[in-house]
């Protein structure tokens, strides 16, 4: 285990989007002094009873465990929007933290959100309120983003201040637009730079 404080970036991504904002969140946190990111993903859950996932993923990042989520200094959490909701692997994940509830692991960390859609009008913030309401269960201290940020109003395809969000189309084939990629990387580097504040490393917010 790294003894450099990290963020962790912990994602479900179905078609590819939510991934390629993860690795944008990712490359802001690295613009902050003494804090890494922790590429994290979570496996697809089953009607089936049986485990039909491997335990490592054949490609990308390895799927987050308990650990990850308790030792983070911060965390930043995507998913794609289903019917205006977080996707139902990562309530999965979510759902089992209650050790880390009840222990206080993650009381006072730096949090934000991030979502991907298919449609322009498909649900994009209330997915990220969702994704809010475990994180203030776990007293973490939510971080979006301020109209400081010009994409937010040069955007025409995503971005919000409860977060960051793109919007990948019916075929999920658009790709992030400068605008939707900067202010990934934006949130990931707010999140750090209070983490390092926190934890009194780097440069202050």
């Amino acid at each position: 285990m790294s003894e450099v404080p990290y963020i962790l970036v912990l994602y479900y991504s179905a078609g590819g989007a939510t991934a390629a904002m993860a690795a944008q969140v990712a490359r802001g946190v690295a613009t902050v002094p003494g804090i890494e990111a922790r590429l994290r993903t979570v496996p697809r859950v089953s009607a089936e009873t049986e485990q039909v996932a491997d335990e490592v993923p054949a490609e990308g990042p390895v799927y987050c465990s308990q650990a990850d989520l308790r030792g983070c200094a911060g965390l930043v959490l995507g998913s794609p929007t289903r019917f205006g909701n977080m996707a139902a692997p990562l309530k999965y994940f979510l759902d089992q933290t209650g050790d880390s509830w009840l222990s206080g692991a993650l009381v006072d960390k730096p949090a934000g959100v991030f979502t991907s859609t298919s449609s322009l009008h498909g649900g994009q913030e209330s997915t990220l309120l969702s994704m809010m309401l475990p994180l203030l269960h776990h007293g973490m201290v939510l971080v979006g983003l301020d109209y400081g940020e010009p994409g937010l109003t040069r955007t025409r395809g995503g971005g919000t201040p409860y977060g960051a969000s793109h919007f990948g189309g019916v075929d999920n084939k658009r790709a992030l637009d400068d605008d939707e990629a900067g202010l990934c990387r934006s949130l990931g580097a707010r999140v750090a730079r209070l983490a390092a504040a926190l934890a009194g490393v780097g440069e202050k917010p």
